[in-house]
């Protein structure tokens, strides 16, 4: 981790994620029914756990609209989520005002073009490892791991030690 990473997560308070490419891996399964799935990783969605027990909201801004995302979000109470959302500068700036946070306060993972109105706003900006060149240039940090498999997981490892939080978490799970 860089100085200025450091520096950054350690002010981050709420974490908002893309979804396709970010919590699942971009892949979306049509069947013949007219519905569809997605992939989630349990890694990611245990991070997210880890990530409220440390005191920490999370937030969803995707440009899709999904029963799949709506459903996954209540599984992992994420709070605030922002569906069919084209203009995510518009829908970051709304959360960000229900949240009463500055943007230094926030951390946004994305991968795509449509990420960058918020990665270019946000106080810490994350890439997937499988992210557009793009996004990747303007991020603080990408990811090893690719979205789908785990670069949540990692992102939140990562901030929750720069702020000193890693390890009484860890610890917690040693004293059982």
């Amino acid at each position: 981790m860089t100085r200025d990473f450091v520096d950054r997560a350690r002010k981050i308070r709420l974490l908002a994620l893309d979804v396709d490419g970010v919590l699942t891996d971009g892949r979306i399964i049509l069947d013949d029914r007219n519905g569809h799935a997605k992939h989630f990783d349990v890694h990611d969605g245990f991070g997210l756990v880890l990530w409220a027990k440390a005191g920490r909201a999370s937030a969803i801004i995707t440009a899709e609209r999904s029963q799949i995302v709506a459903r996954r979000a209540r599984q992992l109470r994420i709070r605030w989520v922002a569906q069919y959302a084209r203009d995510k500068r518009k829908a970051y700036e709304r959360l960000r005002r229900r949240c009463g946070l500055p943007d230094a306060a926030i951390c946004f993972l994305g991968d795509d073009l449509l990420d960058l109105p918020v990665l270019t706003r946000v106080g810490l900006a994350i890439a997937t490892a499988n992210a557009v060149p793009e996004v990747k240039r303007e991020a603080h940090y990408v990811t090893r791991r690719p979205g789908g498999r785990g670069a949540v997981r990692e992102a939140i490892g990562q901030i929750l030690k720069a702020q000193g939080r890693w390890a009484p978490l860890v610890q917690e799970f040693l004293r059982r």
